[in-house]
């Protein structure tokens, strides 16, 4: 292999994983976790307490419009999406759309799990969106605001009515915190701790809206329902869910690092620091590919490209698809060796490529200084393939 020049400049922190993302800049466990209610019933009143301070402070950072819900359920992400759909679906028709890997897990839901017969499938290629103009939103609406295995994002909420007959139901694990949402389009919407605010795994967020409530109220599932995905008692929602009383034994220990990182958002100056933070690291991105002729971002049209995992693939039309694939891979164990950058392959149903955490957790100057290291790592790979063939 030749012998490249490397760049002088490593990244401080060369954790760019997509999920569980890296943790706020300063952390330590005795910082953040030095308050944990440990070794005590989640169910006493101080560990009540610390749930609904976690609940609070959520509600108040994203601005959530007044009657709507917060609550802290198990299985992370896919738990509290998944807690949704069994629970609300099944009233009305169903559009569902998918255009990366955890929108197509929704759909084994609806159609092999809940088997629901009024039921229309939107689905785009890996890069693109289905076509949104399809939609009828007098049907229950599923999709994913941002596609964390394709970089793709919705592009704002106008085209969503403010109208709707139906319910929207948005897994947002890689988009809250870090893109705008207007929450009086969505009715429910789900994420993970370990996402965007680089918390602890394991653990879902699931927010309703009164309409969602209602619905709860008003329609009893075909299907059995599982304990944990009980949102009601007799034919009525379960609020102490949403103040605080889980349906299972959460972790105080995740609970006191997440309050920790609402914490830290609430330093910055709350959301639209945040948004501003994933925007510039996104932006160092976005420039790179820009300029550099052998990389494009996955996502086709530049009004969808994320801020948070931006998803990249290798376009250098010297290389043929399977060499484009090498490259992906050689780029990915150069850097991990190097200790420049840290899980930072495509996803593994996605094309083949890269994906780059640029969420608000990641300080801006390690990506600065990550890019001269991936076209080090691009040249270095491509004079090895040329040698190969």
């Amino acid at each position: 292999m030749t012998a490249h020049t490397k760049p002088g400049t490593r990244p401080a922190n060369p954790r760019f994983s997509s999920g569980p993302c890296t943790k706020r800049p300063g952390w330590s466990p005795e910082k953040a976790l030095g308050n944990a209610f440990l070794g005590r019933s989640h169910r006493a009143k101080d560990g009540k307490a610390r749930l609904k301070l976690a609940i609070d402070k959520t509600k108040a950072i994203l601005g959530l419009p007044e009657g709507y819900h917060v609550g802290i359920v198990p299985g992370s992400d896919t738990g509290a999406f998944e807690m949704a759909m069994w629970s609300l679906l099944g009233a009305r028709g169903v559009d569902a759309l998918a255009w990366e890997s955890f929108g197509k897990v929704w759909l084994t839901d609806v159609v092999k799990e809940l088997k629901l017969t009024d039921l229309r499938v939107m689905e785009g290629a890996f890069g693109v969106l289905p076509d949104l103009a399809k939609i009828d939103f007098d049907r229950d609406v599923l999709f994913t605001w941002n596609g964390t295995t394709s970089g793709v994002r919705v592009p704002g909420s106008d085209w969503i009515p403010a109208d709707r007959g139906g319910l929207t139901l948005v897994d947002a694990t890689s988009a809250v915190f870090a893109q705008p949402i207007d929450f009086t389009k969505v009715d429910v919407l789900t994420y993970s701790f370990q996402k965007v605010l680089g918390g602890e795994a394991a653990h879902g967020v699931l927010i309703l809206s009164p309409r969602a409530v209602e619905r709860l109220e008003s329609h009893k599932p075909a299907w059995p329902m599982p304990k944990l995905f009980r949102m009601t008692k007799g034919g009525k929602f379960d609020k102490a869910i949403f103040e605080g009383e889980t349906i299972n034994t959460p972790s105080m220990m995740c609970i006191e690092d997440y309050l920790d990182a609402l914490a830290w958002a609430e330093s910055l100056g709350g959301l639209d620091a945040l948004i501003a933070r994933a925007d510039a690291n996104a932006k160092v991105l976005h420039d790179w590919i820009d300029r550099t002729p052998w990389i494009a971002n996955l996502a086709v049209d530049r009004a969808t490209w994320s801020n948070t995992g931006v998803c990249v693939k290798i376009v250098e039309p010297a290389l043929d698809a399977s060499q484009q694939a090498d490259a992906a891979k050689s780029i990915v164990s150069l850097l991990e060796r190097e200790g420049v950058a840290l899980d930072i392959g495509s996803y593994r149903d996605a094309p083949p490529g890269l994906r780059i955490w640029c969420g608000s957790t990641v300080e801006t100057s390690d990506l600065e200084a990550l890019v001269p290291w991936l076209d080090w790592a691009y040249a270095e790979t491509k004079a090895s393939l040329s040698k190969a063939a």
